[in-house]
């Protein structure tokens, strides 16, 4: 509900208790209390219990209500809206955008790496006891070394003990450091890069894989309720001209000129009909929902479908017919060529192991180092420095991630092999059920009209009397089997036809 219908029908619903006095108010809407009166009177309305009713307040309640039956209305789409909200709105294409997202910040991720980093380190730390170290007794020695020497005292042994116990350090250290480090030198970064922009690519080609799987189960679904709509119409159509034979018998019938039995035998042909239609009609909202779901469509929302079966079907051309396949244009083919491509990469990236790699590294640093922060001197460090790292031996660790890589391009590659067989096969199998549903459609046409000119002749005689109403409910019963065999026929050639343009990534 809008803001504005909630508005109006606030304000209806306030009018309204005024009205039954659960509101004391002066405004020119206050109830007038008169005697008891029963039904209308002259305008503006005075119902019973004296309660005047002007017209003000249900046009609030019709500018309320407006709204909400727009609301309620189902939207209609054709099949090309249809694949245009699939395509903004199901899920798996949703994701497919997140994927290719995720493969821009990738390439960024790995960028990043090559680029230098400096980040900056401030430290503080206060000891509340020093630590102290144990330093060999080496004065005890030297004193008496002395006296010996000199003699003072005659020569004799000295025992030294455990140590002197010292304290290094100050109550105070404050330390502030910056520090860079760059790649210099790195095989694997740049083969990197490369894979990363590679992923991305196969991204998109995924996208367009779950594009192209959508809009197929979309075009399905969408062809299924149209064919429905087909049918529905001419059930419509076979019910009027029923309805109006029915009611033309029933008349000859009164007259004395037809019996009971071809009245019966009319209405349980209507009601035949009817039934199948109630059944179709059963069945629309299963297709529907099957169509929102392919769509991403809310299916507790309303929907509804326009169009033509015959509006959307095209003659194939010659070149989709007998022309050579590419298999490239199949969004899946194309996919797995970047597949080989990102594990060509890989293989080049295990092989970058063996060599070198050259890195430099250089930070600045201030110290403090005091009893009394007030009393402390900063103390400088710069240090500058390169590291390069020489792979030796891993334990053939490398060598068997090689093998490994050349194993998954041969399984790339036959899988390649297998899927261009499926795609020629499916191409061929496509093509064949295109010709035999065009053949099928024009040969239903034909029977629709010999069976239409039947019908028609059967008309004729029943009216005149030479024909029987059992004769005229066949002729019916086959004109109607012969439009749906016509529509059935239009929806698989159709049908066929969007199936060999998916086969030829069309």
């Amino acid at each position: 509900m809008s803001f504005m219908a909630f508005l109006l029908l606030v304000v209806f619903l306030v009018w309204a208790l005024k009205s039954l006095g659960w509101l004391r108010s002066r405004s020119p809407w206050s109830v007038h209390r008169t005697e008891k009166t029963y039904g209308f009177t002259s305008w503006p309305f005075q119902f019973g219990y004296g309660v005047k009713i002007g017209l003000f307040p249900f046009l609030l309640l019709g500018l309320c209500l407006n709204p909400l039956r727009a609301q309620q209305a189902a939207e209609v789409m054709d099949l090309e809206q249809a694949l245009s909200y699939a395509r903004g709105h199901h899920p798996d294409l949703k994701k497919a955008s997140l994927e290719d997202a995720d493969a821009r910040w990738r390439i960024e991720e790995t960028r990043a790496l090559g680029i230098p980093h400096l980040s900056a380190n401030l430290g503080y730390q206060y000891f509340i006891d020093i630590p102290t170290q144990i330093l060999p007794d080496f004065i005890t020695p030297a004193v008496y070394g002395v006296l010996f020497q000199e003699g003072v005292i005659p020569p004799k042994n000295i025992e030294t003990g455990d140590g002197l116990p010292a304290q290094f350090g100050t109550k105070h250290n404050l330390a502030a450091k910056l520090e860079l480090q760059t790649m210099i030198v790195d095989g694997s970064y740049f083969i990197g890069l490369q894979a990363a922009q590679a992923y991305r690519s196969w991204v998109d080609q995924n996208a367009e894989v779950v594009r192209e799987q959508v809009e197929k189960r979309v075009r399905e679904a969408f062809l299924a309720v149209l064919l429905l709509n087909s049918n529905l119409q001419i059930l419509d159509k076979n019910i009027k001209n029923i309805e109006a034979l029915l009611q033309e018998t029933r008349a000859l019938y009164e007259e004395g000129f037809l019996e009971k039995l071809d009245v019966d035998r009319l209405s349980l042909s209507l009601a035949t009909v009817k039934t199948r239609r109630d059944n179709l009609l059963r069945s629309k909202g299963q297709l529907l929902n099957a169509l929102k779901l392919s769509m991403g469509y809310p299916v507790e929302e309303e929907l509804e479908v326009k169009g033509d079966l015959q509006e959307l079907w095209q003659a194939a051309a010659e070149d989709d017919l007998h022309g050579d396949i590419s298999f490239a244009a199949r969004p899946l083919y194309r996919q797995l060529q970047s597949s080989v491509h990102l594990n060509e990469l890989n293989l080049r990236l295990q092989r970058s192991g063996y060599w070198p790699a050259l890195y430099g590294f250089g930070s600045y640093s201030q110290s403090l180092l005091a009893n009394k922060l007030s009393e402390g001197q900063w103390y400088p460090t710069t240090v500058v420095g390169l590291q390069l790292k020489i792979p030796i031996f891993d334990g053939l660790q490398k060598r068997a991630k090689v093998q490994r890589a050349k194993l998954q391009i041969e399984q790339l590659h036959l899988q390649m092999d297998v899927l261009e067989q499926a795609i020629y096969m499916e191409v061929e199998n496509a093509r064949i059920n295109y010709q035999n549903a065009l053949e099928n459609w024009k040969s239903q046409k034909s029977n629709l009209e010999l069976a239409e000119q039947i019908y028609n002749l059967s008309q004729i005689k029943y009216r005149e009397g030479v024909g029987s109403s059992v004769e005229l409910i066949q002729a019916e019963q086959q004109l109607h089997q012969n439009q749906q065999n016509v529509q059935q026929a239009l929806y698989e050639l159709v049908k066929a036809q969007m199936e060999l343009r998916y086969a030829l990534g069309k």
